[in-house]
């Protein structure tokens, strides 16, 4: 990928020279040269991003070019304003209370050049502050009120950065311009990238290690694959698709990709409004209730409702946390004084909380939904003695068996249920959870980044499963570079 550094101060950027090429902004933003679907990097070292300024022009104008953009039009007006800049910012409170704590006065200046600071003790803060800004050149000012406080964030330009600075700003600029971009090198060049954002640690994921699969089928249909992980934010821009194989939460990184990702014109699975609708079951309840979709009998609780509504569902009832996931944050309660227990407990993590009608079943079904379609099906009985598909108390037997069918199998109201659920919902890859209970079919909800694991979705599908995932993103990344989205 060629990497231009485009600025209305070439001769201040001339240093770059021997392993960047630097283009003059005007001559960038005229010239037919640079046209859509060329493979190419543009980091943007105007004096100044204002609005309707050259630098301003130079994001814009990459964006539509297809070109990928340092600092996007996204990160620009993140940075204007300051209200969203410092809520941004809160994600990293607790590195930025932990390096500056020795700080003695009220007031704290940082300088982030290519994500670098030149103090050493503050690296750290500066690579953190990087990826959630992926500016070349800002500058964070800090306050202390009983702790410390993000007060400004602004771009700057060369003609900011103080004469001592400019020996490291030129080391810092080498190293980002030369530096390896991608986790992994590239045996072929393939028209675009594809970036899988995994977590190794995680308990839990949504795929096991056969998410290599997707990156065999996506090679084979051509993208070049990436593995990335949560500290490679700032490399996002890199690709031209990111599919998420890691449990999704809006109060978490997983969000952050993905809403930068679609900020950044990115054909992504799963998209950040998928997400926020699927995260939270308050959300949820309200979507499937308005739109008359069966659902088991629920109430939402607040510490002001919750004695009106204590005795409104029979008992034994469902608790739930709002944005519980894998049975975590989900317990059966079977009298009063349970319910006073747990509901106390579940105050302390959320203002809200849903109760359900207990519906006992053998198993639920899982229906995945790709593109408006019923794409696999699975049917996932409860864990051995147990009420739900996983127990987490168990030290043997933690899930309940399965098993998987073609579509054409599967009771017809059940498929339409999902698929008219989950149209409320966009056309990416959803799981729809589903009992049946005397001919009746309910929702029991619907998961953004349904399971995908081998040996149990792809049973019945193989290979085909993954491809069809990938060529949803495929389809999508060829209409944005064809102006079509």
């Amino acid at each position: 990928m060629q990497t231009l550094l485009v600025t209305d101060q070439p001769e201040l950027w001339q240093f770059t020279a021997a392993y960047t090429d630097i283009i003059c902004a005007s001559d960038y933003i005229a010239k037919e040269d640079y046209s859509l679907g060329q493979s190419i990097r543009v980091v943007n070292l105007c004096q100044s991003y204002k609005y309707q300024s050259l630098g301003y022009y130079v994001s814009l104008l990459a964006q539509a070019r297809n070109h990928k953009i340092l600092p996007s039009v996204t990160t620009i007006q993140d940075l204007k304003n300051q209200a969203i800049a410092k809520v941004i910012s809160t994600e990293i409170d607790k590195d930025i209370q932990y390096y500056l704590k020795e700080l003695k006065g009220k007031n704290f200046t940082l300088s982030v050049y290519f994500g670098n600071n030149i103090a050493k003790r503050y690296e750290c803060i500066a690579k953190k502050l990087h990826q959630l800004f992926p500016a070349p050149l800002f500058r964070v000012e800090f306050h202390f009120q009983k702790k410390w406080i993000v007060k400004k964030i602004n771009t700057i330009s060369i003609n900011d950065i103080p004469e001592p600075h400019l020996e490291f700003l030129k080391e810092a600029a080498y190293n980002y311009f030369t530096k390896k971009r991608f986790r992994h090198a590239k045996k072929y060049q393939r028209p675009y990238d594809l970036a899988i954002l995994l977590n190794p640690d995680e308990k839990n994921p949504p795929s096991d290690n056969k998410a290599i699969e997707f990156t065999k089928v996506a090679e084979e249909i051509g993208f070049n694959v990436s593995h990335i992980e949560k500290d490679d934010f700032k490399s996002l821009s890199e690709f031209d698709a990111l599919l998420i194989r890691e449990t999704t939460s809006v109060n978490h990184h997983t969000y952050r990709f993905s809403r930068k990702a679609m900020a950044e014109g990115l054909a992504v699975i799963d998209d950040p409004v998928a997400i926020l609708k699927c995260a939270n079951k308050v959300y949820l309840a309200e979507l499937l209730q308005k739109h008359k979709i069966s659902m088991p009998e629920t109430r939402i609780l607040s510490r002001q409702n919750a004695d009106k509504h204590k005795d409104s569902l029979q008992y034994p009832c469902v608790l739930k946390i709002p944005d519980s996931a894998f049975s975590y944050g989900v317990v059966k309660v079977k009298s009063q004084e349970e319910f006073k227990d747990k509901i106390n407990e579940f105050w302390k993590q959320s203002d809200l909380v849903i109760m359900q009608q207990y519906m006992p079943s053998d198993f639920d079904w899982r229906i995945g939904v790709l593109n408006g379609e019923a794409l696999y099906a699975c049917k996932y009985y409860m864990a051995k003695d147990h009420w739900q598909i996983y127990n987490w108390d168990s030290k043997d037997e933690s899930e309940g068996l399965f098993e998987t069918l073609p579509v054409e199998k599967v009771p017809k109201n059940v498929i339409e249920t999902a698929l008219r659920a989950a149209k409320f919902i966009g056309k990416s890859l959803y799981g729809v959870d589903l009992k049946e209970i005397d001919g009746k079919v309910y929702v029991i909800e619907i998961n953004d980044n349904p399971s995908i694991d081998a040996g149990i979705e792809d049973k019945v599908l193989g290979e085909q499963l993954y491809r069809a995932v990938i060529e949803k993103l495929w389809t999508d990344v060829r209409k944005v570079h064809n102006n079509e989205l």
